[in-house]
């Protein structure tokens, strides 16, 4: 992909978002009569609000804690759901006896969670943190398993004939194979964090994206409110682009030589 292609792209995207800013202006500032309630969320008032909000540094510690959250419970999704979608991936009996019970919970809205969660944890961010991990939990468990189910089993059949511990067939085949997948729902994780995090937050906590909406509303100060809701979809948007980054794929030729390299090594231990 050239830097011409990138510049392109980059302009579209900001050209949409020239498009979404004044659709917002126009059916906040330009097509409700002068006095309508509307007019409040127009986005002079929201640029002016969140520029205050900076300034003050008022902003910042609700959005350290939001990423706080968030990065807490994507790790304990990770070190659950990778650990269990292997498991499912590879052990067919495993999937046929859980997969019912995991498809259940799953199809459970973690906001249906919240009762429980403030009954368990308590107001608080651990309560936060539960529901997010329920949010995100599935998608790493359903990719992973999957990705273990399409690893060749002829690249296990060579590694096992050659001798290949448990630990070299999950270092050099498994992971390999599973990587996308992993990463895929990673990414998908980081998506549905986000989104659950805020309505989460007001679960009785004093801090976070979450609960600024909620006392800018209780001030009645909406410029302030749309700010804030600026705020998130910004840093969504600054996150997903993180995890494009972050959980980039590496090149096909190079997986393939890491799986090639056991057949390598194990021969040369035999040797």
């Amino acid at each position: 992909m050239t830097v011409r292609h990138h510049v392109r792209e980059t302009l579209v995207g900001l050209a949409g978002i020239a498009l979404l800013v004044l659709f917002w202006w126009a059916a906040t500032s330009f097509l409700p009569p002068v006095g309508a309630f509307a007019r409040r969320f127009a986005p002079e008032f929201a640029l002016r609000a969140l520029g205050e909000l900076a300034a003050s540094g008022l902003l910042w510690p609700h959005l350290v804690a939001s990423a706080q959250r968030v990065g807490v419970g994507l790790a304990l999704s990770a070190l659950l759901g990778i650990p269990l979608g292997v498991v499912i991936g590879s052990v067919p009996w495993i999937a046929r006896l859980l997969g019912p019970s995991l498809q259940l919970v799953r199809m459970v809205s973690p906001l249906a969670w919240m009762p429980l969660a403030l009954l368990v944890f308590g107001a608080g961010s651990r309560s936060v943190v539960f529901l997010i991990v329920l949010a995100t939990l599935w998608p790493i468990v359903l990719s992973t398993a999957d990705g273990v189910m399409r690893v060749d089993p002829r690249w296990l059949l060579v590694g096992r004939s050659l001798g290949a511990s448990r630990w070299e067939l999950l270092r050099t085949i498994v992971w390999p194979g599973i990587r996308p997948r992993v990463l895929g729902g990673m990414r998908l994780a980081v998506g549905v964090a986000w989104i659950v995090l805020v309505p989460a937050e007001m679960l009785g906590v004093d801090s976070g994206l979450g609960y600024a909406i909620l006392d800018a509303r209780d001030r009645l100060d909406y410029g302030e409110l749309m700010a804030v809701l600026l705020v998130i979809g910004m840093s969504g948007l600054a996150l997903d682009g993180l995890a494009r980054v972050v959980l980039r794929e590496r090149p096909l030729v190079r997986r393939r030589g890491r799986r090639e390299s056991l057949v390598v090594a194990v021969a040369e231990r035999g040797n």
